[in-house]
């Protein structure tokens, strides 16, 4: 059986709209597709299949100066407590 399709109008962040679409072309899907998945894992879910927090002062700080294009080093997993030493961002 074939899921019935509506169209819908949404307002997106444009230049997260456009990364977005460069990651679900190379992983052969459409941003249709990427949106079904998305609601059909709430509905699984019964919520946002992610976790979401309000961030404490020191996160919020971070986040501002990443926006601003600061404090931008490279760390390893390790640092953020992952122990795969072959990984580096």
């Amino acid at each position: 059986m074939t899921a019935v399709k509506e169209t819908t109008s949404i307002k997106l962040d444009k230049k997260a709209k456009e990364e977005a679409k460069k990651i679900f072309k190379q992983l052969g899907i459409t941003m249709g597709d990427a949106f079904n998945m998305f609601l059909y894992q709430v509905t699984l879910q019964k919520g946002l299949p992610f976790e979401v927090k309000i961030p404490n002062d020191e996160t919020k700080k971070a986040i501002e100066a990443i926006e601003r294009g600061e404090d931008l080093a490279p760390f390893s997993f390790e640092e953020l407590g992952i122990n795969d030493a072959n990984h580096k961002i």
